[in-house]
């Protein structure tokens, strides 16, 4: 499916085929940084690996989400490289909200990328889809991302169990 890309100020947010997740879970990393036309970190895809199985069976199931699903952080400079990744969990829920996850890589960390990504997803779902309400879940150790969706205006509205995290505070932003 060919979904086009979101871009902000420094970045433009690449949906991740499942071909290039495929090559990333597989470990070939050089035919990933090919098909995806950037400078893959060091550090991937570390953590990404269970994220993109997630999404993969997800695509497997229903491949018409893949817009709302995972997307790469791309730098718009040379050389274009991916710093990280952003994406919501799922297309809109029965209430007409979608929840957004986001990652930066170690080596990327503290320079605003997940800031901007975030942002970014949520205009495009808000101008593009009509959506108004977002959901994000943190661990309440996570203080970079505590601190992010308190600046983006997300209000905290409980807490959830995930099986996979442990705790994690919910909250919600409606615009």
């Amino acid at each position: 499916m060919d979904v086009p890309s979101i871009t902000s100020e420094r970045l433009e947010l690449v949906s991740m085929s499942t071909e290039f997740m495929r090559a990333c879970v597989e470990g070939n990393l050089a035919h990933a940084a090919d098909l995806i036309g950037a400078t893959l970190p060091a550090s991937w895809p570390g953590a990404a690996v269970r994220t993109m199985r997630r999404r993969l069976r997800q695509l497997a199931a229903d491949p018409t989400e893949q817009p709302w699903l995972l997307r790469a952080m791309l730098t718009r400079t040379s050389p274009t490289t991916l710093v990280g990744r952003v994406g919501f969990h799922a297309p809109p829920d029965a209430r007409g909200a979608v929840e957004v996850g986001y990652a930066v890589e170690p080596e990327y960390r503290r320079q605003g990328f997940a800031s901007e990504a975030v942002e970014a997803l949520l205009d495009w779902a808000a101008r593009e889809h009509g959506i108004s309400w977002f959901v994000a879940s943190v661990g309440p150790n996570n203080l970079p991302s505590l601190a992010l969706v308190k600046r983006v205006g997300f209000i905290r509205t409980g807490t959830r169990w995930d099986d996979e995290d442990g705790e994690e505070l919910v909250f919600e932003l409606h615009r």
